[in-house]
């Protein structure tokens, strides 16, 4: 049944154009990057060649296209989770959903894991992308790898709030502020911490996607985004095993 919900919120994605735009217009802006990135290494591989450990390929232009893509999925992912439960609402759809024979839990996980699927894509086209540097030269695949997964785990973290948030409105607009509001909110937590030294970096979710960007597999930083996700299906299932008693 989970796979069933999968499939069908991938459908609808790909059947509206705003899908096609955003990988187009992604693909168009890594691409960019990418180009301008691996200029400036090659206009400063001569000097990099004169110190003890240069810096590699991967580190002066995938890491930064990853970076990109980060901050471009935190942008566009409340215009895609906004409609995931709120549109359900408004077209009376959701009691449908709620009287089914169908656990909540089969529900919440169904849509995120169509959504993530398409995030997926959005995390493969940068793989492929910084995959090309191997025709011309070496790459170090450890720190490419450690990017995909901080990136999707990333993903997957903004589209569990943005799924949570969109079960409480029946308005999308709405839902898609709201989730913009909280992912700025952590973003900002980041820049607060570096001035005041305090636990509130520990809420930051680039914060912890940075050590994974830099290559640097942090156990912390791993469990923390897992819990964040779980967090919020399991309060997001919550709010609708609510909305199930009460009617």
């Amino acid at each position: 049944m989970i796979l069933t919900i999968a499939r069908k919120e991938l459908k609808l994605l790909f059947v509206s154009p705003l899908a096609w735009t955003f990988l187009a217009l992604i693909q168009l802006m890594l691409t960019w990057v990418f180009l301008g990135r691996l200029d400036a290494f090659l206009e400063l591989q001569s000097q990099f060649m004169q110190i003890a450990n240069p810096p590699g390929a991967t580190e002066v232009i995938i890491v930064p296209v990853f970076a990109v893509a980060s901050l471009v999925l935190l942008m566009a992912t409340p215009l895609f989770t906004m409609r995931l439960m709120a549109e359900e609402w408004r077209n009376h759809t959701m009691t449908l959903l709620i009287s089914a024979p169908i656990s909540m839990t089969a529900i919440v996980l169904g849509k995120f894991l169509g959504l993530l699927i398409f995030f997926l894509l959005v995390t493969l086209l940068a793989v492929m992308l910084s995959l090309s540097l191997l025709v011309g030269g070496t790459m170090d695949l450890g720190l490419l790898l450690s990017n995909a997964i901080g990136l999707l785990l990333l993903a997957a973290c903004f589209v569990s709030v943005g799924l949570y948030i969109s079960s409480l409105t029946s308005h999308p607009a709405i839902a898609a502020v709201g989730t913009l509001g909280v992912l700025l909110a952590l973003w900002i937590a980041d820049i607060v911490a570096s001035d005041a030294g305090s636990v509130i970096q520990n809420f930051s979710l680039l914060r912890h996607y940075e050590s994974l960007n830099r290559g640097l597999i942090d156990s912390f930083s791993l469990v923390f985004l897992v819990l964040f996700i779980v967090t919020f299906l399991i309060l997001t299932i919550r709010r609708l095993d609510g909305e199930r008693l009460h009617g």
